[in-house]
């Protein structure tokens, strides 16, 4: 049974950081590619990063250069690092897990509150 669960949401000022922590069990971990995604009261889900089992990461435009995605195969756990938080950042925060070419696996989310 895959579980994914997420940690390290809060609430954080404007210009703070946050890191978000997903631990991933029955799962081959180190085979699998990770991602982060986000939803804001009354939009869509929308894919935040990525990071392939080889270590290549990805981002959306929207969080370039301010969001850092990581692993650590021997802990289970895909990270996700925020630097430079906007109000726009606000979010549940879910992390997932690719297995045949789709998102498959969810956690149930974190929430992340940015203040002015």
């Amino acid at each position: 049974q895959v579980q994914l669960v997420e940690s390290g949401g809060g609430l954080v000022q404007a210009g703070g950081s946050l890191r978000l922590s997903c631990a991933a069990s029955g799962i081959l971990f180190r085979i699998n590619t990770m991602g982060w995604f986000r939803q804001s009261p009354g939009k869509q889900r929308e894919w935040v990063a990525r990071l392939s089992s080889g270590g290549t990461p990805n981002y959306a435009d929207s969080v370039k250069d301010r969001f850092t995605v990581s692993r650590d195969n021997a802990k289970n756990t895909v990270y996700l690092q925020m630097n430079s938080l906007k109000l726009e950042d606000t979010a549940v925060y879910y992390c997932a897990v690719i297995e045949s070419g789709v998102w498959r696996y969810w956690g149930q989310g974190t929430q992340v509150l940015v203040s002015s």
